[in-house]
């Protein structure tokens, strides 16, 4: 039985959505973001998207999107679920989940207070992540490799499943779950070999650590 189920996000290439989907990763993801490394424009990702059908499900992450961009990604890439990453308020996260598209909502973490931000969302989103917060500063919100405090999330309840992303490894990642009961887990640069440059084998690596 798996310890949790996996997004491997910021995918690119044939090559790693590919080997992703044979290691049997239920959601694969592929960022729209100027500013990131893993940046690709929601045409581009559509032939990767396909790969994934019957098999896992599809997320295009962008950041405070503008109408114009909602409109592009649907059009053009057709995910199963945008991940908004940015400040985007519960009003704001309903109107777009109204064009059809289901919504995962990323929280910076840094401390247990910081858990409070998630209740207006609960009976909007479908599904909650939680990543490290942003230091002051970053240009980007998410995507930084860097790890908070698991035990935040220790005895945390919600209606709403829930991800766990920050600076998760294939050495990190079993004992992440151990430590905070996350039912699905979140990574990006962790199974990097270079910034935007996935690496398969530490995606099976990755993987093979969710395995029990």
């Amino acid at each position: 039985m798996r310890l949790a189920e996996a997004k491997i996000c910021g995918l690119s290439d044939r090559q790693t959505v590919g080997d992703t989907l044979a290691q049997g990763a239920a959601f694969i993801g592929f960022v729209t973001f100027p500013k990131s490394p893993r940046h690709i424009l929601p045409a581009d990702a559509k032939p990767l998207a396909k790969m994934a059908a019957g098999m896992a499900r599809t997320v295009s992450v962008v950041v405070d999107p503008d109408d114009a961009l909602v409109d592009q990604v649907v059009t053009d890439l057709g995910p199963d679920f945008l991940q908004l990453q940015g400040k985007e308020s519960p009003e704001r996260c309903a109107a777009i989940k109204a064009r059809g598209v289901g919504i995962i909502r990323a929280f910076g973490i840094s401390e247990r207070q910081d858990l409070e931000q998630i209740k207006p969302y609960l009976d909007i989103v479908d599904y909650l992540l939680f990543d490290a917060k942003a230091p002051k500063g970053a240009d980007r919100p998410g995507g930084l490799g860097h790890v908070f405090d698991w035990t935040i999330l220790q005895g945390f309840q919600s209606p709403v499943p829930w991800f766990l992303s920050g600076g998760l490894n294939p050495e990190n990642v079993a004992e992440a779950v151990r430590q905070t009961g996350a039912p699905l887990v979140d990574v990006s640069s962790g199974v990097e070999r270079a910034p935007g440059l996935k690496d398969s084998a530490r995606i099976a690596s990755f993987m093979q650590a969710l395995n029990d």
